[in-house]
């Protein structure tokens, strides 16, 4: 047997399939309610593997991409597969994900979007012929569906590496030990604060904002990152401040400055909430833009509020990750053997949780009451003092984010508050298979950092 580390591997997004003769390399699919299935032919040396977002269109809602679906994607997959050599009586399948969304009554099984979608990719492999070899799905806990493309083998692996060493002594840091933590916390450059500011007084300045921008270089490298990424602009290549003035609104430009300025601050320890390059970041980013499509879709809230706020919700990560090295051991534990939901293991690490410690330094950055509140409560909603709409928006959003694109960070979502937070948004009785079908697919289809390796053995 090959050892998978010796390949360089490449993630499957979302909505997508490959499909490769052999070569020494391994294709994933990080999958939480999205289901993966690979295919492999050893007699005609082909395997692929595809990454199912949900079970079938919805009418008027289709996404426009055939691959996001079960129904409509795994033929065109089946098909490629037989385009490259491969013959469906020789195929051989393996089936992975599709995790519950939260737990089921017998009156709801809306939530079940994982088991509607595994259903679905069994009955179509059955009516074509192909075997089934191997199936894990369901359950609340996400998983690496991994096609080894040497040998064509499949696995399946949890999506949270362990450590090393499970058991090992900590101290539990006291208040005073956080509330220094949080005054040290890596710095924020000014020019976040000015737009934050801004945006809280409606008060939108793109000549002020573009003047500060050019002078740091820093910030302008991150913005021109950003606005070439998949999210912005999938076919323009922007490679001046200027041109980025011309194509963006004000708000827009505001928006992606914050997220320029954000990117190394959520630069997260390797053994802690990160679980890859750049997760806390990306899981920032994804929460926000899914924020701002909610708020454009429903006119709850303002959405360069929203934007703004679920870019910030997880502030609280940074301050505990500061504290995660020698304590990762027994968080993670807690959280993978003993099946702590991950306040309870927050607070048994560390004695507080994200969501405080976030309040905590949001209070200490003096930011406005609406974001420290919405920070403090996005787990929960319904406790919001100021805001319950503005939490709801960014509770919804980190729910798609932590169900659909699995791998960037670690958490597991409660998924009680979701009927009223779909409610309090103005989606009363809108299935949740619906919503996910209004945001836009490149937001699931973030790359999985530790995937992209150095490929010079080839």
């Amino acid at each position: 047997m090959v050892k998978n580390s010796r390949y360089p591997a490449y993630p499957v997004p979302a909505g997508t399939y490959k499909v490769s003769e052999r070569k020494k390399e391994l294709l994933n699919a990080y999958l939480g309610t999205c289901v993966g299935l690979s295919l492999c032919d050893r007699k005609a040396n082909i395997g692929g593997l595809t990454h199912i977002l949900l079970p079938e269109p919805n009418g008027s809602d289709f996404m426009g991409n055939p691959c996001n679906y079960a129904l409509t994607g795994l033929p065109l997959f089946i098909q490629e597969m037989c385009s490259r050599g491969a013959n469906i009586p020789d195929m051989e399948a393996t089936i992975a994900g599709g995790a519950l969304v939260g737990n089921l009554s017998k009156a709801d099984m809306d939530l079940d979007i994982g088991g509607r979608t595994v259903e679905i990719t069994e009955r179509i492999l059955k009516n074509a012929g192909i075997s089934v070899a191997k199936m894990e799905t369901g359950g609340y806990f996400s998983c690496r569906l991994s096609l080894n493309l040497d040998n064509l083998e499949s696995s399946i692996y949890p999506i949270y590496d362990p450590p090393d060493v499970i058991d090992s002594e900590f101290t539990k840091p006291d208040f005073s030990q956080l509330s220094q933590t949080i005054t040290k916390v890596r710095s924020i450059p000014q020019i976040v604060f000015k737009i934050i500011r801004m945006i809280r007084e409606n008060q939108c300045s793109l000549q002020d904002v573009a003047a500060e921008v050019k002078q740091d270089q820093v910030i302008s490298a991150k913005l021109l990152q950003i606005c070439n990424s998949a999210f912005f602009y999938k076919k323009v290549h922007v490679d001046s401040i200027d041109r980025v003035l011309v194509m963006l609104g004000e708000k827009q430009l505001l928006q992606v400055v914050l997220s320029a300025g954000f990117e190394d601050f959520f630069t997260g320890n390797t053994r802690g909430y990160s679980q890859c390059k750049g997760g806390l970041f990306n899981h920032a980013l994804g929460t926000a833009l899914i924020c701002e499509k909610l708020a454009l879709m429903t006119n709850c809230v303002p959405s360069d509020i929203a934007y703004t706020a679920g870019l910030l919700h997880d502030i609280g990560k940074v301050v505990l990750d500061q504290q995660m090295g020698q304590a990762f051991p027994f968080f993670y534990r807690s959280i993978q053997t003993d099946n702590k939901n991950l306040f309870a293991a927050e607070k048994e690490t560390f004695g507080i949780t994200h969501d405080d410690a976030g309040a905590m330094l949001a209070k200490h950055w003096d930011l406005p009451d609406n974001l420290i509140d919405t920070i403090k409560n996005h787990h929960n909603p319904e406790n919001s003092d100021s805001d319950g709409v503005l939490s709801s928006t960014v509770y919804l959003a980190d729910l798609i984010m932590s169900r659909f694109l699995v791998g960037q960070e670690m958490e597991r979502l409660d998924a009680d508050p979701l009927k009223k937070s779909i409610d309090t948004i103005g989606l009363k009785g809108t299935k949740f298979s619906n919503i996910i079908e209004k945001i836009p697919g490149q937001i699931f289809q973030l790359p999985v950092e530790r995937d992209i390796q150095n490929i010079s053995m080839h």
